[in-house]
């Protein structure tokens, strides 16, 4: 018998697992002993690491207090987006940045940070950020006592 892989549709559905768990103020802990597993399972759900199976994800549904369909509801136009939220809250970090944002003193400080992280991201292309990592990179080398010679920046 092959052995099942999670997908992209994997991923989407956790990272709708994680959003709708974190906004009902529960953790993975207290949904993790409400649907029978380990925390760490709930962790590799909402990773998209492991596949959750029907019966597992209508109790979920049930301890979130959502229908079924809340956890696709990002992909009823067709596959989910780089840009769709469910994707974009399962990167690395889009939580902490989120209640950070979220715990800002009111609208003009959140509004200016906002348009500093995006001013910032307009700025940053691939090349630029491939640069910065080889002259790391380079950087590095010499302090481990390799002697390089840089053109000059003249």
């Amino acid at each position: 018998m092959a052995t099942k892989k999670s997908g992209p549709l994997d991923a989407m559905v956790g990272a709708r697992i994680r959003m709708l768990r974190v906004n009902s103020g529960i953790s993975q802990t207290v949904l993790a002993e409400r649907i029978g597993v380990t925390f760490q399972q709930v962790q590799k759900y909402e990773q998209g690491a492991d596949r959750v199976g029907t019966s597992r994800l209508a109790q979920v549904a049930s301890v979130l207090d959502v229908s079924v369909d809340a956890f696709f509801e990002s992909s009823r136009l067709g596959r989910p987006g780089l840009n769709s939220s469910a994707r974009l809250l399962a990167g690395s970090g889009a939580w902490r940045v989120l209640e950070a944002h979220a715990r800002m003193p009111g609208p003009h400080v959140r509004s200016c940070i906002a348009k500093l992280v995006e001013s910032t991201a307009d700025r940053t292309s691939a090349p630029k950020a491939t640069v910065a990592r080889l002259n790391i990179v380079d950087l590095h080398a010499v302090d481990l006592g390799e002697r390089r010679k840089f053109p000059s920046r003249g």
